[in-house]
């Protein structure tokens, strides 16, 4: 299964590719370490490839998504923040 068109591209203090979980998923790492996670879960792979599962609570948190993908994994339009208003959209703001 090729994972590679599945992902979004988010920001923190890194950048990371990281797709939800639609089922339950288990698999252990080139370092034999298990990981796990659940529906709605992330799983995120960092720039070295290294792969792990974060919960989504903690996912959504922390990251920003950078940008959209189109059904083929191009990118689109730059992600919109969902709760921060836009300067002119801001209360007392004169244009």
């Amino acid at each position: 299964m090729s994972f590679e068109s599945q992902y979004t591209v988010y920001r923190t203090r890194f950048l990371v590719r990281a797709r939800q979980l639609t089922q339950p998923l288990v698999f252990t790492d080139a370092l034999g370490r298990e990981h796990s996670g659940q529906r709605g879960d992330y799983l995120v792979e960092s720039s070295d490839g290294i792969r792990r599962i974060t919960a989504q609570t903690i996912f959504e948190d922390i990251y920003v998504p950078l940008e959209r993908v189109d059904s083929r994994g191009a990118p689109g339009l730059p992600a919109a923040p969902l709760s921060r208003a836009s300067p002119e959209n801001r209360p007392g703001a004169t244009a």
